[in-house]
């Protein structure tokens, strides 16, 4: 029974967060998404991975802003989510989707014959090629 409490309050933290980290107005925060949380079993500590589209310099400045956020995050996810006791709000990076996007680029090169460029894994298209290219005109 307990478990089943836990996974739910996990869930909701994981709404809650991504809600208030889309609602922040901190310009130096970038394109973050929640990728999942943990959550103790005494409920008091929440541990939420986080995703970070961008270069290196990016994840760090927007790491950087989420750790001075940490009270911000814990206060408002405490107004939202009622319990005895507000958790400790931990943020650490996920690489997960990055390392994703590195083996879908690689599996697009290995597919694409040699000779032509590569995917762009965003769009589809071809890298340096335009989508009306070889278009009758």
């Amino acid at each position: 029974m307990a478990r089943l409490r836990v996974e739910r309050l996990r869930e909701e933290y994981r709404r809650e967060v991504s809600d208030i980290l889309r609602r922040m107005k901190d310009p130096r925060l970038g394109f973050v998404t929640v990728t999942d949380v943990e959550m103790s079993s005494d409920l008091r500590h929440v541990k939420v991975f986080v995703s970070v589209l961008g270069s290196d310099e990016d994840l760090r400045r927007t790491m950087d802003v989420l750790e001075q956020a940490r009270g911000y995050v814990r206060t408002e996810a405490g107004r939202r989510i009622r319990l005895r006791y507000t958790p400790e709000v931990t943020f650490q990076f996920d690489p997960s989707v990055r390392r994703g996007a590195r083996v879908m680029t690689i599996l697009n090169q290995l597919r694409e014959p040699s000779g032509t460029p590569p995917a762009d894994p965003a769009t589809g298209q071809q890298a340096g090629r335009p989508e009306h290219e070889g278009a009758p005109s």
